[in-house]
């Protein structure tokens, strides 16, 4: 048991999403309630650790912040401290900064730091623990591709979103018979569109993990009609690419640890679909942030408190260097450098691919 502990900090590191919250809401009042911990929260992630930009987390301060999306830590998904960008005479540099981070975490007498984000953000949490900080992670991801944990927190709360759009673009297709492309987030991997796919009764699914061929898409529309059916939905992942093509980048960020976001590809589909449907008017629609936005479901609200007590129970048993994690219906943890790196997407060959395939859904394969 780790009996000195006497004050821990959290930070949010990488893209926001619902649930960020309800973490923080429950990390410190379990903290404060059973342990009777100090806790203190870092602005904006590493750069707040980095600057020492502290608040002090109490009761009031998570007071009704539960059902919030979004991070009353805010977040940045640009500073690894260990590749950090400075200014030096005027040149921009990049440096190893961590010992910085290391040296605030002493001086403000911080006993263990528990770290919330995704790959990127624990990355470098497994890092400050190979520096002796005592480290606690929380997966959060909205594209749920952490192979640790069969669920990240956000994930559901985006699903919502994108089932939603769904419904909704289902009515305004059946009304003028018109194929409606809808792009979802999730980087490389096809979750968000696999499983709102299903759920908002797609009639087309496509992701990263299963290359798809135009003309198996334009046999199912054709096919769709033939049957009396003058509409159709297509959910597409921002990370689908054609057979032998590559995936639609939308920008580079060269300031960015992770300098490629994609998107752009329902565009590209729309367009490429016009060559070979004249029967049809398309429209595209990208859901992009608002899957980030607005309130967490009631499943992520469960889930952020149960990881949010966990890692504080993981820091009162001294079990540093552990993230956090679901497995079936159980709260477990694992080693942070068991965890990164490895990345978890859809298999083609899989149960919920299986299902779409039996309903009638199309892969574009």
């Amino acid at each position: 048991m780790a009996k000195d502990v006497k004050k821990i900090a959290l930070l949010t590191g990488g893209g926001d999403c619902p649930g960020l919250n309800a973490v923080i809401r429950a990390v410190t009042r379990t903290a404060i309630l059973k342990y009777g911990y100090e806790v203190v929260g870092y602005k904006f992630g590493y750069r707040g650790l980095y600057n020492n930009d502290i608040i002090p987390l109490n009761l009031e301060t998570v007071s009704g912040i539960l059902h919030k999306g979004g991070t009353i830590l805010y977040s940045s998904n640009k500073d690894n401290l260990f590749n950090y960008q400075l200014e030096e005479n005027g040149v921009t540099v990049k440096k190893d900064v961590s010992d910085v981070a290391v040296e605030n975490l002493k001086k403000e007498g911080v006993d263990a730091l528990i770290v919330i984000g995704g790959d990127g953000t624990l990355t470098s949490a497994r890092d400050f623990g190979r520096k002796g900080v005592n480290v606690i992670g929380v997966p959060k991801t909205i594209d749920n591709d952490l192979a640790a944990t069969d669920v990240t927190f956000g994930f559901n709360s985006a699903l919502d979103v994108a089932t939603e759009a769904l419904d909704r673009l289902h009515t305004t297709a059946e009304s003028h018979h018109r194929i409606m492309i809808l792009e979802v987030m999730g980087r490389n991997a096809g979750w968000i569109a696999l499983e709102s796919g299903i759920a908002g009764s797609a009639d087309v699914i496509l992701i990263p993990e299963i290359p798809y061929d135009i003309n198996k898409v334009v046999e199912k529309i054709k096919g769709r009609r033939q049957n009396g059916k003058l509409f159709t939905i297509i959910a597409v992942a921002e990370g689908a690419k054609p057979e032998g093509g590559n995936v639609v980048v939308s920008k580079i960020v060269n300031d960015s640890p992770d300098p490629v976001r994609l998107g752009g590809i329902a565009n590209k589909l729309a367009f490429d679909l016009e060559q070979l449907v004249k029967d049809h008017e398309i429209r595209s629609t990208v859901l992009g942030h608002t899957q980030r936005g607005g309130n967490t479901s009631t499943f992520d609200r469960i889930l952020s408190t149960r990881y949010g007590v966990a890692a504080v129970e993981l820091i009162n048993q001294g079990k540093f260097g552990n993230m956090v994690c679901l497995r079936g219906n159980d709260i477990s943890y694992e080693s942070l450098e068991n965890v990164i790196g490895k990345d978890k997407n859809v298999d083609p060959e899989g149960e919920l691919v299986k299902v779409a395939r039996s309903i009638g859904i199309s892969f574009g394969d």
